[in-house]
Protein backbone atom coordinates (compact mmCIF):
# COMPACT_ATOMS: atom_id res chain seq x y z
CA UNK A 1 0.00 0.00 0.00
CA UNK A 2 1.42 3.39 -0.99
CA UNK A 3 1.86 6.21 1.52
CA UNK A 4 -1.04 8.13 -0.03
CA UNK A 5 -3.31 5.09 0.10
CA UNK A 6 -2.31 4.47 3.73
CA UNK A 7 -3.23 8.08 4.62
CA UNK A 8 -6.61 7.72 2.91
CA UNK A 9 -7.28 4.45 4.73
CA UNK A 10 -6.31 5.95 8.09
CA UNK A 11 -8.48 9.01 7.47
CA UNK A 12 -11.48 6.80 6.65
CA UNK A 13 -10.96 4.75 9.80
CA UNK A 14 -10.66 7.80 12.06
CA UNK A 15 -13.74 9.47 10.55
CA UNK A 16 -15.80 6.29 10.83
CA UNK A 17 -14.79 5.43 14.38
CA UNK A 18 -14.43 8.82 16.05
CA UNK A 19 -16.06 11.62 14.02
CA UNK A 20 -19.75 12.50 14.01
CA UNK A 21 -21.10 11.04 10.74
CA UNK A 22 -22.99 13.43 8.46
CA UNK A 23 -25.78 12.09 6.27
CA UNK A 24 -26.35 13.46 2.77
CA UNK A 25 -30.02 12.41 2.93
CA UNK A 26 -32.64 13.17 5.59
CA UNK A 27 -33.28 10.52 8.21
CA UNK A 28 -36.17 8.28 7.04
CA UNK A 29 -39.38 9.18 8.80
CA UNK A 30 -42.00 6.72 10.00
CA UNK A 31 -45.38 6.83 8.28
CA UNK A 32 -47.04 6.46 11.67
CA UNK A 33 -46.46 8.50 14.81
CA UNK A 34 -43.93 7.14 17.29
CA UNK A 35 -45.49 5.42 20.27
CA UNK A 36 -44.08 5.43 23.77
CA UNK A 37 -41.60 2.62 24.41
CA UNK A 38 -41.35 0.78 27.70
CA UNK A 39 -37.92 0.62 29.34
CA UNK A 40 -37.45 -2.96 28.14
CA UNK A 41 -38.51 -2.06 24.59
CA UNK A 42 -36.12 0.90 24.54
CA UNK A 43 -33.23 -1.30 25.65
CA UNK A 44 -34.01 -3.91 23.00
CA UNK A 45 -34.34 -1.30 20.26
CA UNK A 46 -31.05 0.24 21.31
CA UNK A 47 -29.33 -3.16 21.22
CA UNK A 48 -30.67 -3.90 17.74
CA UNK A 49 -29.67 -0.48 16.43
CA UNK A 50 -26.21 -0.95 17.95
CA UNK A 51 -25.88 -4.11 15.86
CA UNK A 52 -27.00 -2.18 12.78
CA UNK A 53 -24.49 0.57 13.57
CA UNK A 54 -21.72 -2.04 13.75
CA UNK A 55 -22.82 -3.30 10.36
CA UNK A 56 -22.37 0.18 8.92
CA UNK A 57 -18.95 0.55 10.52
CA UNK A 58 -17.99 -2.71 8.80
CA UNK A 59 -19.49 -1.51 5.51
CA UNK A 60 -17.33 1.60 5.59
CA UNK A 61 -14.26 -0.54 6.24
CA UNK A 62 -15.12 -3.11 3.58
CA UNK A 63 -15.73 -0.55 0.84
CA UNK A 64 -12.63 1.43 1.80
CA UNK A 65 -10.46 -1.68 1.62
CA UNK A 66 -11.97 -2.72 -1.71
CA UNK A 67 -11.61 0.74 -3.24
CA UNK A 68 -7.94 0.89 -2.24
CA UNK A 69 -7.26 -2.48 -3.84
CA UNK A 70 -9.31 -1.77 -6.98
CA UNK A 71 -7.41 -1.05 -10.21
CA UNK A 72 -10.47 0.00 -12.25
CA UNK A 73 -11.21 3.77 -11.88
CA UNK A 74 -14.88 3.35 -12.85
CA UNK A 75 -15.42 0.55 -10.36
CA UNK A 76 -13.51 2.47 -7.68
CA UNK A 77 -15.93 5.38 -8.18
CA UNK A 78 -18.91 3.01 -7.82
CA UNK A 79 -17.50 1.60 -4.60
CA UNK A 80 -16.90 5.10 -3.28
CA UNK A 81 -20.51 6.07 -4.09
CA UNK A 82 -21.80 3.00 -2.25
CA UNK A 83 -19.60 3.97 0.68
CA UNK A 84 -21.17 7.43 0.77
CA UNK A 85 -24.64 5.87 0.99
CA UNK A 86 -23.40 3.68 3.81
CA UNK A 87 -22.30 6.87 5.56
CA UNK A 88 -25.97 7.88 5.60
CA UNK A 89 -26.76 4.61 7.31
CA UNK A 90 -23.98 5.19 9.82
CA UNK A 91 -25.37 8.62 10.65
CA UNK A 92 -28.97 7.41 10.88
CA UNK A 93 -28.16 4.52 13.20
CA UNK A 94 -25.96 6.75 15.36
CA UNK A 95 -28.77 9.31 15.63
CA UNK A 96 -31.30 6.65 16.56
CA UNK A 97 -28.92 5.17 19.14
CA UNK A 98 -28.63 8.59 20.74
CA UNK A 99 -32.42 8.98 20.79
CA UNK A 100 -32.75 5.58 22.46
CA UNK A 101 -30.02 6.51 24.96
CA UNK A 102 -27.90 3.65 23.67
CA UNK A 103 -24.20 3.51 22.80
CA UNK A 104 -22.12 2.14 19.93
CA UNK A 105 -20.29 -1.15 20.31
CA UNK A 106 -17.13 -0.90 22.39
CA UNK A 107 -15.45 -3.21 19.87
CA UNK A 108 -15.97 -1.02 16.80
CA UNK A 109 -12.20 -0.65 16.13
CA UNK A 110 -11.92 -4.45 16.02
CA UNK A 111 -14.91 -4.81 13.70
CA UNK A 112 -13.52 -2.10 11.43
CA UNK A 113 -10.06 -3.67 11.22
CA UNK A 114 -11.46 -7.09 10.35
CA UNK A 115 -13.79 -5.80 7.63
CA UNK A 116 -11.08 -3.60 6.12
CA UNK A 117 -8.69 -6.55 5.93
CA UNK A 118 -11.32 -8.70 4.21
CA UNK A 119 -12.08 -5.99 1.65
CA UNK A 120 -8.46 -5.22 0.88
CA UNK A 121 -7.31 -8.85 0.67
CA UNK A 122 -10.30 -9.82 -1.49
CA UNK A 123 -9.48 -7.03 -3.92
CA UNK A 124 -5.75 -7.71 -4.01
CA UNK A 125 -5.80 -11.50 -4.23
CA UNK A 126 -9.04 -12.13 -6.07
CA UNK A 127 -9.28 -9.10 -8.32
CA UNK A 128 -12.28 -6.90 -9.01
CA UNK A 129 -14.75 -9.69 -9.82
CA UNK A 130 -14.09 -11.57 -6.59
CA UNK A 131 -14.14 -8.30 -4.64
CA UNK A 132 -17.55 -7.56 -6.14
CA UNK A 133 -18.64 -11.08 -5.23
CA UNK A 134 -17.93 -10.20 -1.61
CA UNK A 135 -20.11 -7.11 -2.01
CA UNK A 136 -23.00 -9.17 -3.38
CA UNK A 137 -22.82 -11.84 -0.68
CA UNK A 138 -22.33 -9.28 2.09
CA UNK A 139 -25.33 -7.26 0.97
CA UNK A 140 -27.47 -10.38 0.65
CA UNK A 141 -26.65 -11.35 4.21
CA UNK A 142 -27.19 -7.80 5.46
CA UNK A 143 -30.56 -7.66 3.68
CA UNK A 144 -31.68 -10.84 5.46
CA UNK A 145 -30.32 -9.52 8.75
CA UNK A 146 -32.21 -6.25 8.40
CA UNK A 147 -35.41 -8.09 7.54
CA UNK A 148 -35.05 -10.07 10.76
CA UNK A 149 -34.71 -6.79 12.66
CA UNK A 150 -37.94 -5.55 11.10
CA UNK A 151 -39.58 -8.49 12.87
CA UNK A 152 -37.62 -8.17 16.13
CA UNK A 153 -38.03 -4.43 16.74
CA UNK A 154 -40.78 -3.56 19.23
CA UNK A 155 -44.09 -2.91 17.51
CA UNK A 156 -44.15 0.65 18.88
CA UNK A 157 -40.72 1.57 17.47
CA UNK A 158 -41.80 2.98 14.12
CA UNK A 159 -38.82 5.35 13.94
CA UNK A 160 -36.23 2.56 14.00
CA UNK A 161 -38.28 0.47 11.59
CA UNK A 162 -38.36 3.31 9.02
CA UNK A 163 -34.56 3.60 9.14
CA UNK A 164 -34.06 -0.14 8.79
CA UNK A 165 -36.47 -0.31 5.84
CA UNK A 166 -34.53 2.35 3.89
CA UNK A 167 -31.23 0.71 4.73
CA UNK A 168 -32.57 -2.59 3.40
CA UNK A 169 -33.61 -0.97 0.11
CA UNK A 170 -30.15 0.60 -0.28
CA UNK A 171 -28.37 -2.71 0.40
CA UNK A 172 -30.41 -4.40 -2.32
CA UNK A 173 -29.33 -1.66 -4.74
CA UNK A 174 -25.67 -2.10 -3.79
CA UNK A 175 -25.87 -5.85 -4.47
CA UNK A 176 -27.47 -5.18 -7.86
CA UNK A 177 -24.73 -2.67 -8.70
CA UNK A 178 -22.05 -5.24 -7.92
CA UNK A 179 -23.77 -7.92 -9.98
CA UNK A 180 -24.04 -5.63 -13.01
CA UNK A 181 -20.36 -4.71 -12.61
CA UNK A 182 -19.34 -8.35 -13.06
CA UNK A 183 -19.38 -9.98 -9.63
CA UNK A 184 -18.64 -13.70 -9.47
CA UNK A 185 -20.53 -16.08 -7.18
CA UNK A 186 -18.46 -16.97 -4.14
CA UNK A 187 -17.89 -20.64 -3.23
CA UNK A 188 -20.25 -22.16 -0.68
CA UNK A 189 -17.59 -22.58 2.05
CA UNK A 190 -16.67 -18.88 1.77
CA UNK A 191 -20.32 -17.90 2.19
CA UNK A 192 -20.58 -20.17 5.23
CA UNK A 193 -17.54 -18.59 6.85
CA UNK A 194 -18.98 -15.11 6.19
CA UNK A 195 -22.28 -16.16 7.80
CA UNK A 196 -20.47 -17.53 10.84
CA UNK A 197 -18.41 -14.35 11.23
CA UNK A 198 -21.56 -12.24 10.92
CA UNK A 199 -23.30 -14.36 13.56
CA UNK A 200 -20.44 -13.84 16.00
CA UNK A 201 -20.37 -10.11 15.33
CA UNK A 202 -24.13 -9.57 15.73
CA UNK A 203 -24.32 -11.71 18.87
CA UNK A 204 -21.43 -9.90 20.57
CA UNK A 205 -22.48 -6.41 19.40
CA UNK A 206 -26.00 -6.94 20.77
CA UNK A 207 -24.45 -6.89 24.23
CA UNK A 208 -21.09 -5.09 23.99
Amino acid sequence: MSTNAFILAADSALRTLFAEPRASRPTPQASRAELALTADEQRESAALMRVNHVGEVCAQALYTGQALACQNPTLRAQLSEASREETDHLAWTQQRLNELKGRPSLLNPLWYAGAFAIGYVAGKLGGDQVSLGFVVETERQVEAHLQSHMDLLPAADNASRAIVAQMKADEIAHAQMAMKAGAVELPGPVKSVMQLAAKVMTTVAHRI
